[in-house]
């Protein structure tokens, strides 16, 4: 009798990245009949380190890892989250109450859908007119893919809900928002991306609440300007469209259908058509970027007029998203703030919770807005 024992150790120091996968560890062969086992087989991992021919000439030891890929692999330092990003668990009377109002409606919040760490504290508190809920509007499943996001993806999602944009109107009127956030999933099956069923909402809540000022987060329509328009032309008063992150990243972070440079231009084209907009973006950081990249992106969106910039820390939804490459100082955030600030935009909020829409309500966007009306009155 021949008994042998094959150890996986043994194997991937032979064979560095390589690594077998075997079901049956042990195996027994008695003379020329050999018991039936299944096929052992062979897989070449995504590793990044030294190659077969490396352990042969004895040139592995000086391999060095890519920095960020390094970061990426240091699943113990992911682990242990700083101090700065680690909040309370949501609750309170508001925040209940909010939660209950927006099952009753059938409505879906980006808030809950994209697991926001600041949710507790956006709907929580006493006064709902504080509070800012952001709305997910054409459903809860998007028809791409972002390496980043939680939400759910499908090639063909469910038809919109023709009752949204009142339904939508109705939660924001009895809220009594003073502010109101409305972003959308991309619907890519849509021949207009959804743009009216969009621009129908702010219409409605325009008449049931002409007093809350509304935003909306949108896509890029697939590059189709024309439906920006259709948004720009809705009666908003906040046109948002994020980049999320620089131009070098972006192919890796984002589904391939959006691009940089298409973003760049629905912001251009919503300001062009309705100069008064407020124009906004936002950008995560954590992601491998460098200052460098940062800085011309900040001017990229200067030179196309954008008002508002936002900065967030990138945290990792699940273990199937890219994992984070850095967790970024608070005094870093502050340092991105005043670099936008001096560049001339209107208003920049930075910091490793902040989220695009993050108190929305009760940033200076509003006070621009009501000065720029109560000027108009005195004119």
């Amino acid at each position: 009798m021949v008994r042998f024992r094959a150890r996986e150790a043994d194997l991937v120091r032979l064979f560095g990245s390589r690594r077998l996968i075997s079901t049956t560890k042990t195996n027994t062969i008695t003379g020329s009949a050999a018991r039936r086992r299944r096929t052992t087989e062979f897989t070449d991992s995504l590793n990044k380190g030294p190659s077969f021919e490396e352990f042969l000439s004895g040139r592995a030891a000086e391999y060095t890892l890519d920095p960020l890929e390094r970061a990426r692999q240091n699943a113990e330092e992911a682990k242990r989250l700083p101090k700065w990003l680690k909040v309370p668990i949501p609750k309170g009377q508001n925040y209940h109450r909010l939660k209950k109002d927006v099952a009753d409606l059938k409505l879906s919040t980006v808030c809950e859908e994209a697991r926001c760490p600041n949710i507790g504290d956006c709907w929580g508190g006493g006064d709902k007119s504080k509070a800012t809920a952001t709305i997910m509007l054409l459903g809860d499943t998007c028809t791409r893919g972002c390496r980043f996001c939680s939400v759910k993806t499908n090639r063909t999602p469910a038809k919109p809900d023709p009752m949204e944009p009142e339904n939508t109107a109705e939660a924001v009127s009895r809220w009594g928002l003073g502010y109101v956030v409305l972003t959308t999933v991309d619907r890519d099956d849509l021949p207009d991306g959804g743009s009216h069923h969009l621009a129908e909402t702010v219409r409605k809540i325009k008449e049931k609440a002409p007093k809350t000022l509304v935003e909306t987060l949108s896509g890029d329509f697939r590059g189709d300007l024309d439906m920006v328009d259709v948004m720009a032309r809705s009666g908003l008063d906040v046109y948002a469209h994020n980049v999320e992150t620089v131009e070098a990243l972006t192919p890796h972070v984002r589904d391939r259908r959006a691009t940089y440079r298409q973003s760049l231009a629905v912001l251009e084209r919503a300001k062009k058509t309705v100069p008064s907009l407020i124009t906004k973006t936002s950008l995560m950081l954590g992601l491998g970027e460098t200052d460098e990249q940062v800085q011309q992106t900040l001017k990229d969106l200067r030179d196309i007029g954008c008002d508002v910039v936002t900065f967030g820390q990138y945290m990792r939804p699940t273990k199937r998203h890219m994992k984070v490459v850095e967790y970024v100082t608070p005094e870093k955030f502050e340092y991105w703030k005043k670099v936008a600030l001096d560049l001339g935009f209107l208003y920049c909020a930075s910091g490793p919770l902040v989220r695009s829409s993050y108190k929305a309500g009760e940033a200076f966007i509003e006070n621009v807005l009501k000065n720029r009306a109560s000027q108009k009155q005195a004119a």
